[in-house]
């Protein structure tokens, strides 16, 4: 059984080949395009990969994403395994991950609490400056 330093070493690998497998259009399934595979998790067993995918459009696409991820699972799983050399190569499993997505509302709500900081600043420095005038 690999240790778990291995385990992160070959789920970086494949997120880097499949990273490369998406960026160079190697899938032509046009449901794949402008997809980021966000994290790649194998097994101890190194039975299963799973594989978490985002997209810039969002929860929007997911369905369309993973049902295209799911049609080509075969297709990408043969390339890995002539790319990275493993005993036994782990089947695919694809995953929706709305961390990015989560992300980016977290940073909405941190400008907005932000601006409303800076529009309520002026007035409490104006208070301060009317204090010391009187």
């Amino acid at each position: 059984m690999p240790s778990k330093l291995r385990l992160t070493k070959i789920g970086d690998r494949f997120r880097q080949e499949l990273s490369e497998m998406l960026v160079k259009q190697e899938i032509h399934d046009p449901r794949l395009f402008g997809v980021t595979i966000t994290e790649v998790k194998v097994d101890r067993e190194l039975a299963f990969a799973s594989i978490y995918v985002s997209a810039l459009e969002g929860n929007t696409r997911s369905k369309e994403i993973l049902k295209g991820f799911e049609s080509a699972s075969s297709f990408i799983r043969k390339i890995l395994s002539e790319r990275i050399e493993l005993r036994s190569f782990p089947r695919l499993r694809f995953f929706w991950d709305p961390t990015p997505e989560r992300v980016d509302r977290i940073e909405k709500l941190f400008s907005q609490i932000q601006q409303q900081e800076s529009d309520e600043k002026p007035t409490a420095e104006s208070n301060k400056e009317n204090k010391i005038d009187e």
